[in-house]
């Protein structure tokens, strides 16, 4: 990315963003400080410092140290001001920073004038904060807010799963892993024992469950009662258990529901988006991958494959000090919610010829499923690299063609 010109401005204004307010420090080109003081996240508040320190000291870099979320109404606000340019020192940046300056205090003060001070001397180090589009926007909080609703989920699901292996371990080991079906959680909302099922009977159970699951209901049903048969005595707890199923239950199928709905509204925007068709034709990539992508590598600036790759934690990071440390390891870094993404489609895509055969070329080297996933994930990059670049339907390899250093899609 092609450093601020610093000529252009005098002066940096570093903001360490908060939810009730920000701390604000502006310095001069020469570094004399001109502003040190909290300041309340309200628009009317920071639009009348940025038009009074524009207006003493002319044109403005305003950096933050988060764009998104508490940090997106101050970015906003400075985008509207004529005189004013916004950036932003990303974390581990602005940690790196911290530690060259004295001292070790911990403050909002410090924080604002480490970022103002890096602005002002170190221009690289910063990074643009790209007009939002308003779909990525919405996805990217739609997409926050899915995030939240699976971590729910998992929990709500594992305390059930772990609550009925306490009581019943057959019982768990039948229906644990289907409780991602509505009929399911019915069934154990409205007898949430297993005397409670046994004394409904057969004909009952399979009738609630084939409310919301017909082809399911038969199987799941005699399996349960296959196992209820299988255990005589009742475990202590289980008393206790007729109360936190049944809320445990009602949760799942919330969640469940609440998910559906942003799924939805995720799938419309993503549809709307102008890359959406060539997203997708690549295998192994649907909706919630697309979002991921359009939200986490849309306007951002990357030179090359391996630019975004590393900055996706799926590069290998090389490690070479002396002879004593030589080679290359896992990536423990980069952005976890992309990674997790590219890795899941990776793995999504395995039905597809290509995928499977390089994934089993690399499993014949003996990489473990997981290096061999990621090594997979990564040579799709590549390819999801240039249709980005390009705007251009995925190509099956011995098609695909394009050099790699132009900036992605916007």
């Amino acid at each position: 990315m092609t450093a601020f010109d610093l000529v252009s401005f005098a002066l940096f204004i570093g903001l360490d963003v908060g939810k009730s307010e920000h701390h604000a420090t502006a310095l001069t080109s020469s570094g004399e400080r001109v502003y040190d003081k909290a300041l309340p996240n309200d628009e009317s508040k920071l639009r009348s410092l940025l038009d009074e320190l524009t207006s003493a000291h002319g044109a403005a870099l305003l950096v933050v140290d988060q764009p998104a979320t508490i940090g997106a109404l101050p970015v906003a606000v400075a985008r509207a001001v004529e005189a004013v340019e916004v950036a932003y020192l990303p974390g581990l940046t602005m940690r790196r920073m911290a530690d060259l300056h004295a001292g070790s205090a911990k403050t909002d003060a410090r924080d604002a004038f480490i970022i103002a001070e890096t602005a002002r001397t170190m221009p690289s180090a910063l990074r643009q904060v790209a007009a939002s589009d308003e779909q990525v926007a919405e996805l990217a909080v739609l997409a926050g807010f899915d995030d939240d609703l699976l971590g729910q989920t998992t929990a709500a699901r594992n305390r059930l799963r772990g609550l009925l292996t306490q009581i019943h371990p057959g019982l768990e080991r039948t229906i644990g892993p289907k409780l991602h079906h509505r009929g399911v959680l019915d069934a154990l909302t409205r007898w949430p024992t297993p005397h409670a099922l046994q004394k409904a009977g057969r004909a009952h159970v399979r009738n609630r469950i084939a409310k919301h699951n017909p082809r399911l209901a038969r199987p799941v049903s005699e399996a349960i009662f296959d196992a209820l048969d299988a255990q005589t005595v009742v475990v202590a707890g289980t008393g206790a258990a007729a109360t936190i199923v049944p809320i445990l239950a009602g949760q799942l199928t919330e969640l469940y529901t609440q998910r559906e709905t942003v799924t939805a509204q995720v799938e419309a925007l993503v549809e709307a988006h102008p890359l959406h068709q060539v997203l997708t034709s690549m295998p192994g990539v649907g909706v919630r991958t697309t979002a991921r992508i359009l939200t986490e590598v849309i306007g951002k600036d990357f030179k090359t494959p391996g630019h975004l790759a590393s900055y996706a934690g799926i590069a290998p990071t090389t490690r070479r000090s002396g002879s004593s440390i030589r080679g290359e390891f896992a990536n423990r870094g980069g952005n976890k919610r992309l990674k997790s993404t590219l890795f899941n489609s990776a793995f999504a895509s395995l039905s597809h010829p290509p995928s499977r055969a390089y994934y089993d070329k690399k499993r014949a080297e003996h990489k473990t499923h997981k290096q061999a996933i990621i090594a997979l994930a990564r040579r799709r990059l590549d390819t999801l690299y240039a249709m980005l670049r390009d705007g251009t339907f995925y190509q099956e390899p011995d098609n695909a063609r394009g050099s790699t250093d132009h900036r992605l899609a916007a």
